[in-house]
C-alpha cells in the first residue's frame, strides 16, 4: 500500500545543503541532516502531490497526535518563494523567485542516501553542494511537541540530477576551481622525475662496476705464473736431482753391498 504522506519530486533545485554531516543553525539545537529543497511552480504535479501528502498529514495528526481535533491554524513546511521568510518577514533570496519552497530533515542517526543520476552513491562530497539539481523523497508528518502542533517534512534518499550554478556559501569543488590545468601542469613534474631516477647516474653506476672485473683478471693471470710457473718447475727439478746418485752403486760390490 502507498503512503500518501510520501512523495518522491520532480527535478528541484537545492539549497542550504547538508546531507554529508549533521548541522545545527544554532548552538545547542539538536544537529540534523537538511536540505531547502525549491521546487519550481511550473511543476504542478509535483506540488500537487505535496499538498495531498500535507493533507494527509494532518488527517494523521487529528487520529495520532491532536487528540482529535484538528487546530485553527496548522503551520505548514511550504512557503511561496515570491512572498517573505515566516522567521524574519525577509524577502526570499532571488533563487527563490518562482520556487515552492520549503525544508526537510533528518535525525543525525538517519542519514540520506546520496545516489548520482544512475543510483550509485556518491562518495565525493564535493559533488553534492547548494545549487544542484535533484530529486528528493521527502514524507509530511503531524507533530505536537512542546505545545506546537502541526505538519513537518522528513528527508529521505537523494539523486543528484546534474550541477548548477552555486548558490552563495558553498564551497567549490577542486575540478570547479582549477578545471583540468592542474593535471597537465602535474604531467612536467613526473616526465622530469624519469630522467632522475632512470637515466645516465644510475647506468654509469652499472658501468663502474663492470670494469673491476676487468682488473680481476689480470690478479688471476698473475697467480697462475706463481702457482704453475718456473719457481715451482725448477723446485720440482732440484728434488729430482738426487736420484742421480742411485748410479753411485758403480762403486759397490753387488755381491756384498759394500764398497769396492
Amino acid at each position: 500500500m502507498n503512503d500518501l504522506t510520501n512523495v518522491t519530486t520532480g527535478e528541484v533545485r537545492l539549497s542550504y545543503v547538508h546531507l554529508f554531516k549533521p548541522y545545527s543553525p544554532m548552538p545547542g539545537q539538536e544537529e540534523k541532516y537538511s536540505t531547502t529543497i525549491l521546487v519550481p511552480k511550473s511543476d504542478v504535479d509535483t506540488m500537487n502531490r505535496i499538498n495531498a501528502a500535507i493533507e494527509t498529514a494532518k488527517q494523521k495528526g487529528i487520529t495520532e497526535k491532536w487528540n482529535g481535533v484538528c487546530p485553527p491554524m496548522i503551520p505548514t513546511p511550504v512557503y511561496d518563494g515570491d512572498g517573505v521568510r515566516p522567521s524574519d518577514g525577509m524577502a526570499f533570496g532571488p533563487e527563490c523567485k518562482g520556487q515552492w519552497v520549503f525544508t526537510a530533515s533528518a535525525k543525525s542517526d538517519y542519514p540520506p542516501e546520496v545516489v548520482d543520476a544512475n543510483g550509485n552513491p556518491i562518495i565525493n562530497q564535493s559533488e553534492v553542494y547548494s545549487g544542484i539539481y535533484a530529486r528528493v523523497n521527502v514524507t509530511f508528518f503531524p507533530y505536537a511537541f512542546g505545545g506546537k502542533k502541526g505538519v513537518g517534512c522528513g528527508l529521505g534518499p537523494v539523486q543528484k540530477r546534474r550541477d548548477g550554478e552555486s548558490l552563495g556559501g558553498s564551497a567549490l569543488s577542486a575540478s570547479q576551481a582549477f578545471g583540468a590545468s592542474p593535471q597537465q601542469a602535474v604531467q612536467p613534474q613526473f616526465n622530469q622525475q624519469q630522467p632522475h631516477t632512470q637515466s645516465q647516474p644510475q647506468y654509469n653506476q652499472q658501468q663502474a662496476y663492470g670494469q673491476p672485473q676487468q682488473y680481476a683478471q689480470p690478479q688471476f693471470n698473475q697467480q697462475q705464473p706463481h702457482t704453475q710457473s718456473q719457481p715451482q718447475y725448477n723446485q720440482q727439478q732440484a728434488y729430482g736431482q738426487p736420484q742421480q746418485y742411485a748410479q753411485q752403486p758403480t762403486g759397490i760390490n753387488p755381491i756384498t753391498g759394500l764398497p769396492y
